[in-house]
């Protein structure tokens, strides 16, 4: 991460919405919802928000059926708009 970074969180993501979708749909969902929690708490466009692979492989470990019902994301926000986020440690 460089100089421009403005902003660096650490969030707990809930993920029960995921639960309330088919079985086969539940990993997709937990994925959006990652995404609109970060796009509402740190204030960004959807399309500027990059998730890292960590993020992707932690939400599909247990297969599409099974997301876990919550995440740890640490977020950092770019002095140009653009939103990394990665699975804290």
């Amino acid at each position: 991460m460089a100089d421009d970074m403005v902003k660096e969180q650490i969030y707990t993501i809930p993920l029960r919405a995921a639960r309330k979708v088919p079985t086969w749909k539940r990993a997709n969902r937990a994925v959006i919802e990652v995404r609109s929690f970060l796009v509402r708490h740190m204030k960004v466009e959807s399309i500027k928000v990059k998730l890292d692979k960590s993020i992707n492989d932690r939400l599909w470990e247990k297969g599409c059926e099974k997301p876990p019902l919550s995440i740890r994301v640490r977020a950092v926000k770019f002095a140009d708009g653009e939103l990394q986020a990665e699975l804290a440690q």
